[in-house]
C-alpha cells in the first residue's frame, strides 16, 4: 500500500497542480531601468541566457502531506520578438523543448519561498520529470516543444496587454494577461505572472482515490523573455 501511495505521489506532482495565490514578478525585474521608450524597431532573437519560463504546480487533497509543490524551470527558451514604434506594434513568438523542463531546481525553490522547501529527494525529482514528460500529461515523444506566440498586443508602457496563443501537448488554446517592460535602448524584458488552468491547457487534472490525492486545475506560469537590441 505505501508502494503504491508513494508511486500515485509522483504522478500527481507531474500532473501540475495549483497556484493558491499569485506570486510577485518584482524578483525578475529588480534593478533594471524603469523603461522610457522602446529600443530600435527591429526583430531580435530572444537571448536564452536572460530569460524563462517557470510553472509554480501545487498538491492537493486529504492526503496532499504525502507530496511536495513543484518548481517547473524552462531556461533554454528561444524565438524572435518584433518591435515597432509602439506597444500594440510588438509581437513575438518562442518556443521551450518540454525535455529542457528542470524540475525542482534548487535555486528555483529558494526563490520561490517557505511553499517550496530544499529537501526534495532526487528519485521523487527524477519520478515527477519522467511523468510530466510521459504522454498521459505533456507527451514528450509526440509533442516536443511548447510554443506561445502573440495574438495581439496593446496598452502603454506602463501597462502593457497581451492576447497570446500557447500550444501545449498537440491543443492550441488562447489566454489574455498583463505584464511588465523594463529595460533601455539596447535591452527590452518582458516579465509576468498569471494563474493557468491545466483545463484551459488541454490537460485533465489528475485524481486519485476518490479525491484523496489530487492536483488542482489552477497553476502559476511566470515567465521573462529578454532581447538584446545591440
Amino acid at each position: 500500500m505505501l508502494k503504491q501511495i508513494a508511486a500515485a505521489v509522483l504522478v500527481l506532482s507531474a500532473a501540475a497542480c495549483a497556484a493558491p495565490r499569485p506570486r510577485p514578478v518584482a524578483p525578475w525585474l529588480a534593478g533594471q531601468p524603469a523603461l522610457q521608450s522602446l529600443p530600435a524597431p527591429g526583430e531580435y532573437p530572444i537571448d536564452s541566457s536572460s530569460s524563462e519560463l517557470r510553472l509554480l504546480v501545487y498538491r492537493a487533497g486529504a492526503l496532499s502531506n504525502l507530496g511536495h509543490n513543484h518548481v517547473m524551470v524552462n531556461r533554454a527558451v528561444t524565438g524572435r520578438v518584433q518591435i515597432g514604434g509602439s506597444v500594440s506594434a510588438l509581437s513575438f513568438s518562442l518556443s521551450a523543448a518540454v525535455n529542457d523542463f528542470l524540475v525542482d531546481d534548487a535555486q528555483a525553490r529558494s526563490e520561490e519561498g517557505a511553499d517550496f522547501p530544499s529537501d526534495i529527494p532526487q528519485d521523487a525529482k527524477e519520478g515527477t520529470r519522467r511523468n510530466m514528460l510521459s504522454n498521459a500529461v505533456l507527451d514528450a515523444a509526440e509533442f516536443p516543444a511548447i510554443t506561445v506566440k502573440s495574438v495581439s498586443l496593446s496598452g502603454t508602457l506602463e501597462a502593457p496587454h497581451a492576447d497570446l496563443e500557447i500550444s501545449v501537448a498537440g491543443h492550441t488554446s488562447t489566454l489574455s494577461m498583463p505584464f511588465a517592460l523594463q529595460g533601455d535602448a539596447h535591452h527590452l524584458t518582458a516579465a509576468g505572472s498569471t494563474e493557468l488552468r491545466q483545463s484551459a491547457l488541454g490537460l485533465t487534472p489528475y485524481s486519485l482515490m476518490h479525491g484523496a490525492l489530487q492536483v488542482q486545475d489552477a497553476m502559476q506560469l511566470k515567465f521573462k523573455i529578454t532581447v538584446s537590441t545591440n
